[in-house]
């Protein structure tokens, strides 16, 4: 037999991608049911005010409506949507309620729900809704929920809600002791990824069997259906989650939202199928923000520029609610400031503050966007003041490989022991220094050219991935030879279908198009986890090398059976199980021999990708436009499978940094009213936006803590854009002395940074 050529690490074009091209594709909106009616949600105009009194008599006698519910109709206690990551009891009064019950706290906040014959009347139903709300002063800014003029949550005194405290030995007295010391404030603003497809549900209640199947589940659909059988007094197994294709998620959606009980709900109730399509406008307003902290970092070195200590006090704004994720960005803000670096000592408070806005989550890059913003403003302006170029200045402060694993900073609550896996983070800066063409362009820094101000910056980063605890995958042997594999993965546009059909072909020895991939739903496998964090290649596709392993024993075992010989006598090879004395039998063969097996991958260690971004820049002062003339990336994501894929994850995860860095915010008034709830004033990146951007995938360092060596890769692109930015734009600046502190870097805020300059020599 000729030998096999591996298809993992090869770049195959993504195998999910024909049926969407050709129209075949099935979204949340596509779902059609017999007796279907359409739900309609009355949000709150209102951010923060007493719910005296709601009529819905009118909208309930429009014809065409045939129910509209609201906390009354769904009962009390109003249920509370859970913490999913890091629950802690504490966060138990805060949790949002599914239904504004007694107060609103939020514009946007789901208030009453209509349900009716088509969407246009249900609509027109919201209009009829008569809502009292006794309003009350909103707080929308750290320094206003700080102050508590305003408390969201009256008993509790303050809208200082939870804490977090992270250690690495003892500051002790670094900061009095020290050669150089500086302390900054620093800000990043609050925005969010911005998906081609808004949420929609499908619920579908079957009476005669008490069995719930909901249509348009995103990301973790087994976490969502545990979720809904509580809320709905339901078996787990009375509850199926059918995950359809997906116009992304990014961390913001497939989390449990109130309208995926409100939907359940009212299908339920009515005995009739209801279906409920987010709007534009919803999603800016109600779907799960992100990033807006502010901390106050100081930073201690020797006068070689060695670090000796980071301090940090962060506030994090995570809206009026904890959901599902809410907790992992506050972690991750706090442990992830060291970064790839060096940090002897280190200390951090992190407060998660309640405000009158939208309820904050998960987004590509939690918590880490904001912490590498503090940490690689604070290393340019350190190498400045100290004289030290800033390449120089992280070289010094790298982990170097024999320093590897390194744990990350103690936190509490919730202690989660990780650590850095595997790297060598100077070979990869010097990688990406030289792509950018590094020292042929020193010249430029600061330099008006044509009009604008060229400026350069470099930044270092990790991204965690690999989240356990573990994952499953099912493989059975068909009549027509091929194999089917059923996963827990969540298909959100990342292309899991190609990778693991690729980890699974060479598992199994076997082409391409004799692997066929079912993902994400609940009926697949007895368990699933989920697509979040960067895990879907390492803790999928090691569950798929178990089940192949498992599936290859039986075929053998089947195999020996049918070949009249011991299972001794016999080898599997490219499908086929081959006897000593000649004979062989295929998978056809085998076919009928029930020959199945489920597996779990257990995992409790993290993987660490990591990597270098260099930005070239050209600033107009004038007008604080800034251009991105070339950006380089580079990282080491331990194993690749597939480096088409992973390319196309590397721009589009750079692309939503950028966007971030640049364009992208959420912006609301003293009372609560967000001001940019349209396309038209929250502006995202389009295609011809960032047209120079290089990036590069090596392997270099597998990760040792699994048998496939991958890394998670889907967020590294974002989380070092907005800290590589902001020193870049320092750089082009640096004759008119502007140091941006916040983000983002829109146009406005650099006029007037350079208004606002101590001095104007390069005027």
């Amino acid at each position: 037999m000729s030998a096999r050529i591996p298809l993992v690490g090869k770049p195959i074009e993504r195998i999910e991608d024909r049926k969407l091209l050709l129209g075949r594709g099935s979204f949340a909106d596509d779902i059609h049911r017999d007796g279907m009616l359409h739900a309609a949600i009355l949000r709150s105009s209102v951010g923060h005010g007493l719910i005296r009194h709601i009529d819905v008599s009118a909208a309930r006698a429009l014809e065409g409506v045939h129910a509209v519910f609201s906390a009354e109709e769904i009962g009390r206690p109003v249920p509370r949507i859970p913490v999913r990551l890091f629950p802690n009891d504490g966060m138990d009064p805060f949790r949002q309620p599914v239904i504004a019950d007694g107060k609103v706290r939020f514009v946007g906040e789901p208030i009453a729900i209509v349900i009716a014959d088509t969407p246009a009347i249900a609509e027109d139903a919201l209009e009829l809704i008569e809502v009292d709300i006794e309003v009350f002063p909103a707080v929308t800014s750290i320094a206003a929920a700080v102050a508590g003029p305003a408390l969201l949550f009256e008993s509790h005194g303050s809208n200082r809600i939870f804490g977090y405290e992270i250690r690495r030995d003892e500051l002790a007295d670094i900061f009095e002791t020290a050669a150089y010391t500086r302390r900054e404030r620093l800000y990043v603003h609050r925005h969010t990824g911005i998906t081609m497809e808004t949420r929609g549900v499908v619920a579908e209640w079957n009476a005669a069997d008490g069995y719930m199947r909901c249509w348009g589940a995103v990301k973790v659909p087994f976490a969502n259906r545990k979720i809904l059988a509580g809320m709905l007094d339901l078996p787990e197994d009375k509850v199926e989650m059918i995950e359809g294709n997906a116009g992304g998620s990014f961390g913001v959606r497939g989390e449990f939202f109130p309208e995926d009980f409100l939907i359940p709900f009212a299908a339920r109730k009515l005995g009739r199928p209801v279906k409920w399509i987010e709007d534009r406008r919803e999603h800016l307003l109600a779907i799960t923000h992100a990033r807006d902290v502010e901390c106050d970092i100081a930073i201690a070195c020797d006068g070689d520029g060695h670090i000796l200590g980071i301090r940090a006090d962060m506030r994090m704004n995570i809206g009026a609610y904890f959901r599902t994720s809410t907790t992992i960005a506050p972690r991750n803000v706090g442990q992830f400031v060291p970064g790839p670096y060096r940090v002897p000592a280190y200390s951090a408070d992190v407060a998660v503050i309640a405000s009158n806005k939208s309820p904050s989550g998960t987004y590509r890059g939690p918590g880490r966007f904001e912490a590498d913003f503090f940490r690689e403003r604070m290393l340019d302006l350190a190498a400045d003041d100290l004289g030290i170029d800033r390449v120089e200045f992280r070289r010094r402060n790298l982990l170097t490989e024999a320093e590897l694993p390194k744990p990350f900073p103690a936190i509490t609550p919730n202690p989660v022991v990780t650590e850095l896996d595997s790297g060598a983070y100077e070979h990869v800066l010097d990688l990406c220094l030289a792509k950018a063409n590094w020292a042929d362009k020193q010249h430029l820094q600061g330099k008006l050219v044509d009009g604008r101000y060229h400026g350069l910056a470099v930044c270092c980063f990790v991204e965690g991935g690999a989240a356990g605890p573990r994952e499953s995958a099912r493989m059975v042997l068909e009549d027509d030879g091929t194999i089917s594999l059923y996963v827990g993965s969540s298909a959100v546009g990342q292309g899991v279908e190609t990778i693991l059909t690729q980890i699974a072909a060479d598992a199994m020895e076997l082409p391409l198009d004799a692997i066929r991939v079912f993902h994400g739903s609940t009926t697949y496998v007895k368990e699933g986890w989920g697509s979040y964090h960067s895990r879907s290649t390492v803790m999928g596709g090691n569950a798929v090398l178990l089940a192949a392993a498992e599936i290859k024993s039986q075929m053998l075992a089947a195999g020996a059976g049918l070949l009249q010989c011991s299972g001794q006598e016999v080898s599997y090879e490219n499908g086929r199980v081959i006897a000593q004395h000649g004979g062989s039998v295929g998978l056809k063969e085998l076919a009928g021999k029930d020959i199945a097996f489920e597996a779990t991958f257990h995992n409790s260690k993290h993987t660490y990708t990591y990597g270098s971004h260099v930005a070239h820049v050209a600033v107009d002062a004038e007008t604080g436009h800034i251009e991105i003339v070339d950006y380089v990336a580079i990282e080491d994501a331990g194993r690749i499978i597939n480096p088409l894929t992973l390319h196309g994850q590397a721009v589009g995860s750079i692309v939503q940094g950028l966007g971030g860095a640049l364009l992208e915010h959420f912006v609301y008034d003293e009372d609560g009213q967000m001001l940019s709830g349209s396309l038209a004033d929250y502006l995202v990146p389009l295609a011809t936006d960032f047209p120079n951007i290089r990036t590069s995938s090596i392997e270099l360092r597998p990760s040792p803590n699994h048998p496939l060596g991958a890394k998670g890769a889907g967020e590294g692109g974002t989380i070092p854009v907005g800290g590589l930015l902001a020193n870049a734009v320092a750089a082009a600046l640096r004759d008119f002395h502007v140091q941006p502190t916040e983000l983002p870097l829109s146009p406005d805020r650099i006029w007037r940074l350079v208004q606002d300059a101590p001095a104007q020599s390069g005027a």
